[in-house]
Order: C-alpha cells, then sequence, then structure tokens
C-alpha cells in the first residue's frame, strides 16, 4: 500500500477563514515548480463515481508533471491504490465521530500542497479540502451543502446535462491544462478464469431498488445466452447479495460462476477485465467494467443514461419508455422497477448477442489469443475505445 502517515501541525482559526472567489482560469506555471506541482484530489466516494473522475485526474496528471495524492473513504483505499496516476492514498473516516478521524486528519496535513481540487463537492469534502496545507482550493461547479464557501474557485459552470466524466473535466479546463482523450489508468491485478468464453457477467443489483432490473429477467437472459452462445455466467454482488445470488445461481443449467461477496475490488477488476460482455444495472461495478473497455450493456430505469451511462465506445444502454423517466428516485413511487419491467428479456438478449458478435469479429480481426488458444482484447485495445459515446436503445 502506497500511504505513509507524518504528524503535523493542526490549522489555527485564521487559517480556516476563507472566501470563495469567481472561477477564473488559473495560469498553472504557478503551480508546476522544478519537480512538478503536488496537488491532492479529495474524492471520497463512491465507487462508481471514483472511476468518473480518473481522466480528469490523468490530465492534472500530466498537464503539471504532478505528484497525485488522493483522499477516499477507508473501504476505497486498496482501490485507489490501483489508479496508476496515484502516488498517495490517504484513508479518511467516513463517519466524523471515529475515533481514526484525528490520526485521518493529520495524514492529510502531513504535506504542503500547491493544488487542492474537490471532486466531490459536498460539505465534507470541503472540510478536508480546507484543513488540508495548500494555496489554492478548486471546488466542482456542482458543488452543494454550502461547500463553496470552503473554494477559492468553482470550476466550470453547473451544467447537468452532460456525462459526469465532462463535468469533472471543467477542473482542467479551468486550469488552462490540455484535455487529453479519456483514459483510465489502473491496473487491478489478473484473476485465473477457466472456464471458456463467451464469458458474461450478470450484476443484478444495485444501492437503489429502483434500479434493478427485475431477478427474473437476469435469469432469462443469462439463460437465454447460454443456450444460443453457449455463455459462460459469472453472478456478480456484494455480500449483501450473496444468498440471492446463490438462489439464482440454481436457475441455470449451464456453466455459471456465483462470485458474489467473494471478492475485494482490486479482485473483481481482475474479473471483469476478463468478461466478454456485461450486462448490469446503472451501479459502480457498471462503471468499473466500462472504465474498462470491457463491453457493457447495461439496462436503465430511474437515472439519465447521459449522464452516468457507461462511458465509452461499445457499450450500449437500453431503457423503457416512460413519461416519468428519468425521476432520480431511490424508491418508485408506483412499484419499484415498473419503468425497468418494460425491458424485455428477450430484447436485451438480442443486442447481447449482437454484441457478443462484435466483439468476436473485433478479436479475430487483431488476433489476439490467450494461453489456452482463445481469443482476447489487449489492455490497450480496450483504452482505444473510452473516447466514444455509448449506443443508446429505446424500447418502444
Amino acid at each position: 500500500m502506497r500511504t505513509k502517515e507524518m504528524a503535523a501541525n493542526a490549522p489555527s482559526p485564521d487559517s480556516m477563514k476563507t472566501t470563495a472567489q469567481p472561477s477564473t482560469t488559473v495560469p498553472p506555471q504557478w503551480i508546476a515548480g522544478a519537480n512538478g506541482a503536488r496537488v491532492l484530489v479529495v474524492k471520497l466516494s463512491s465507487l462508481g463515481d471514483l472511476f468518473h473522475a480518473l481522466p480528469a485526474v490523468h490530465c492534472l496528471k500530466a498537464g503539471l508533471q504532478a505528484r497525485i495524492d488522493w483522499v477516499v473513504h477507508p473501504q476505497y483505499r486498496e482501490l485507489v491504490s490501483c489508479f496508476t496516476d496515484v502516488d498517495r492514498v490517504i484513508p479518511l473516516a467516513r463517519d466524523f465521530m471515529s475515533g481514526a478521524l484525528a490520526g485521518d486528519v493529520r495524514a492529510v496535513r502531513a504535506e504542503s500542497y500547491d493544488l487542492i481540487v474537490d471532486l466531490q463537492g459536498i460539505l465534507k469534502s470541503a472540510l478536508v479540502a480546507r484543513l488540508a496545507r495548500g494555496s489554492h482550493r478548486i471546488g466542482p461547479s456542482f458543488h452543494r451543502e454550502g461547500s463553496r464557501l470552503f473554494y477559492q474557485a468553482i470550476a466550470g459552470s453547473r451544467n447537468k446535462d452532460r456525462h459526469a466524466v465532462e463535468e469533472i473535466l471543467d477542473v482542467v479546463r479551468h486550469l488552462g491544462l490540455p484535455v487529453l482523450p479519456p483514459v483510465f489508468p489502473v491496473e487491478f491485478p489478473m484473476q485465473l478464469v477457466g472456464e471458456p468464453e463467451p464469458r458474461v457477467a450478470l450484476i443484478p443489483f444495485s444501492r437503489w431498488p429502483s434500479k434493478n432490473w427485475p431477478v427474473s429477467s437476469f435469469i432469462q437472459t443469462g439463460r437465454d445466452l447460454q443456450e444460443h452462445a453457449n455463455a459462460s455466467i459469472f453472478l456478480i454482488g456484494g455480500a449483501a447479495e450473496a444468498a440471492a445470488c446463490a438462489e439464482m445461481a440454481k436457475e441455470f443449467k449451464g456453466r455459471v460462476i456465483n462470485l458474489a461477496g467473494k471478492l475485494s475490488l482490486p479482485q473483481l477488476g481482475g474479473i471483469l477485465q476478463a468478461m466478454n460482455l456485461v450486462i448490469a444495472n446503472d451501479s459502480g461495478p457498471m462503471h468499473m467494467a466500462a472504465s474498462l473497455g470491457t463491453p457493457v450493456l447495461a439496462v436503465f430505469g430511474p437515472t439519465d443514461k447521459k449522464r452516468t451511462g457507461p462511458y465509452g465506445d461499445f457499450h450500449r444502454v437500453t431503457m423503457g419508455k416512460l413519461l416519468c423517466q428519468p425521476c432520480f428516485s431511490k424508491q418508485c413511487r408506483f412499484q419499484d422497477g415498473f419503468c425497468l419491467r418494460t425491458v424485455m428479456p428477450g430484447y436485451v438478449t438480442t443486442i447481447a448477442l449482437e454484441m457478443l458478435k462484435a466483439a468476436s469479429v473485433s478479436r479475430r480481426t487483431l488476433g489476439l489469443r490467450t494461453d489456452d488458444g482463445t481469443e482476447r482484447q489487449t489492455t490497450d485495445d480496450r483504452r482505444r475505445r473510452r473516447d466514444k459515446k455509448c449506443h443508446i436503445e429505446i424500447m418502444t
């Protein structure tokens, strides 16, 4: 783990006084010294949001020749250690009443930074940015909870009608740095997967009940892919979904591997990069798969595919067509999954078979094979896809 903690002085009351300034472009010259800039990124959570920040962090790294430190909640510490642009990971307790908080704050204040960038935009993250030692603090356009009072500048104008990746890139534009083609620099440990291709991961659960496509629909699509493509099915979920995924596994007749609750986040990344296709709700693992260049077929209901759809080429989104979409509600006012029930399993299967065929043709064209003779895609090939938009499918 690339973390180390050093003692630091507590901030004085005078040092806590600040006034948010209008957004202006900051010349990079005052940031980059002879050995490059020291940049602190504050992005505490959640899983998908961490990946959305990677293209902007990469631009900061490249444009400023920067050393990047990243403050994150402890459950994501191991994950952020896999982000290759990050030099130091600083865990910060989620609970303000945690006994570990004082030590975490000391770690945040262990270094002096040329630039502090809050990419979370909430009161807690803004307080962390203010507690850190540095002379320049920038907050995002999507700030809330009064967090802007702790920034010296705001990057960009509020505009929610775009993808979260593009929104976070505002900080790069604000600094006048080159906006590079989006990449997601991450290295996960390879996971040995013995099951034959095509390998299809099903991710049937998310944190919002309203975002979950019916389990029965996932099962039907998985069984159809076993029948028509001889697919190996992988069930992905957290510990809380392990029992439900175990019940799902009983419904399959062919190869099915239940990994729910059995993987760390880096191990999950290693599994997802070995898949030929991921079928998922709007969820953190979906964004992880998309960042790895693994083709994603996402089923969307209450959330906006323009803002949080899988980012990159070779991805597709299917959704119902109800007037109430997107409602952004964790609990459907009618019945959870109401809009998602209009997305038929057969329709998703058709798209999935098209995507598997396209991926197979692409691999044959490249002539790439694994040790066991099966074709695969290289990491570079997957990354070349990411600067394109995903394709949207709407049920009629």
